[in-house]
């Protein structure tokens, strides 16, 4: 008998240690694959061009060809609805870049959301025609109106989003014998802000009758919400709906308030790069707004913009290698063990900046160390041992969103497609 039990408590350790073995095994098997690589042929060509323009630090880069391609590809949006397009200035900071917009777009239109970036394209380009993306405390309208000249003012659409404010802004009007030209925002679902109510709303719409200083000129509907909610149970179908009947409802107040108006003589504004090809121009809404699409960083990788592509890129040179990556004294040990599970952490680089709002796009693998942390002066990077780089050569990262990040490196270096052809300058730095 207990030869038997022996035999069962034999048997039963053979089998477990045969099971652990296999779960290890599995484990092993299951450790992250080699995700590393070189630099494929368009990233070697703009590498080659960039060294060649003696690029030594960290440069933000436009690919022209694909900039006007996008353009291009937005444009027909116009074409096949009849809706102008809006540049959104906060989204492409800088004058020549808008310039190319312009020209692409055939439209002055412009969506500015600061006052530094509004007084510097109004004095720079004094036929843009500029809605505010958002409503100014009345003390910075009032600081903008003393640094334009009248007719510079005259090109402005302020956008008022509550009774409150729009009595600011005839009191400011008065005291400056300043005609403002008012576009009211109007709440169509993303709840962040504006007429929500109708009585507001109809309100706000009977103060334009009667008293001077004020020129009613349109609506702004934002409905960036409509994209970012998961098309499950209905739940976008029914925002976008929503969004089209409140629009909708705010156009005929206007008519019932103020009489008959034309839709072509106002700005009914609305969407954004995630939304603008939802409209087919059959609504009320007479333009849409896009920025941020011309150059698709990352964050605006939707389906409805698949086929655009990324055209600005951040290019920095590599600093330091390391043939086998490691952590400091004292946690030398943890980077030997996060190697021997994930051959992605062999290599470390040191790159000349980093930490931006933006993911390496180039050579595949190249990704920040989590072990060492972030770092905006020498970003520590790990890699396989399938990427080899050398000091001084550039790897390339790509921005999850465009309006802070291209004012972080000065002039923008222009790519043709075969060398870097110019250097545009952005706007001042501004929130």
């Amino acid at each position: 008998m207990d030869e038997l039990k022996q035999a069962r408590r034999w048997r039963r350790r053979h089998w477990l240690g045969a099971a652990g073995l296999m779960a290890a095994g599995g484990a092993w098997l299951a450790r992250p694959a080699d995700r590393g690589g070189a630099h494929d042929a368009y990233f070697q060509r703009l590498a080659r061009a960039l060294q060649d323009a003696g690029v030594a630090q960290a440069r933000l880069v436009i690919d022209l060809p694909r900039l006007r391609a996008n353009l291009a590809r937005i444009q027909a949006h116009q074409a096949s609805t009849g809706m102008a397009l809006r540049a959104v200035l906060k989204s492409l900071p800088c004058l020549p870049l808008m310039d190319e917009v312009a020209t692409a777009w055939g439209s002055r239109r412009v969506m500015a959301f600061n006052a530094a970036q509004t007084a510097a394209l109004l004095q720079a380009r004094p036929d843009a025609q500029v809605l505010l993306g958002k409503p100014f405390p009345v003390a910075a309208a009032a600081q903008l109106i003393e640094q334009l000249p009248p007719e510079r003012i005259a090109a402005i659409e302020w956008l008022i989003d509550t009774e409150a404010r729009l009595a600011q802004y005839r009191q400011l009007a008065q005291a400056r014998g300043q005609v403002l030209r008012v576009n009211l925002e109007i709440d169509v679902g993303l709840h962040r802000g504006g007429f929500e109510d109708e009585a507001s709303l109809a309100r706000a719409l009977a103060t334009f009758k009667g008293l001077p200083g004020l020129l009613w000129r349109g609506f702004m509907g934002y409905d960036a919400h409509v994209a970012a909610l998961p098309d499950v149970a209905g739940m976008r179908s029914t925002a976008w709906a929503t969004a089209q009947a409140r629009y909708e409802r705010a156009w005929a107040l206007a008519n019932e308030v103020l009489g008959p108006q034309r839709r072509q003589d106002l700005t009914l504004n609305t969407a954004g790069s995630p939304t603008f090809r939802l409209h087919d121009g059959r609504g009320v809404p007479n333009e849409v707004s896009v920025g941020s699409a011309a150059l698709l960083p990352s964050d605006f990788d939707k389906p409805l913009l698949a086929d655009l592509q990324p055209a600005a890129f951040i290019a920095t040179p590599v600093l330091k290698t390391w043939p086998r990556f490691r952590l400091p004294e004292g946690a030398t040990w943890l980077s030997r063990a996060a190697q021997a599970w994930d051959r992605n952490q062999a290599r470390g680089y040191a790159i000349h900046g980093g930490h931006w709002l933006a993911d390496p796009a180039s050579p595949p693998g190249l990704q920040p160390s989590g072990l060492y942390g972030p770092s905006s002066n020498q970003q520590v990077m790990v890699a396989s041992e399938s990427v080899e780089l050398q000091a001084d050569e550039l790897v390339f990262w790509r921005p999850r969103q465009s309006e802070a990040l291209l004012l972080q490196f000065g002039e923008l270096l222009v790519f043709d497609g075969e060398r870097v052809s110019g250097a545009w300058p952005v706007l001042p730095s501004s929130a």
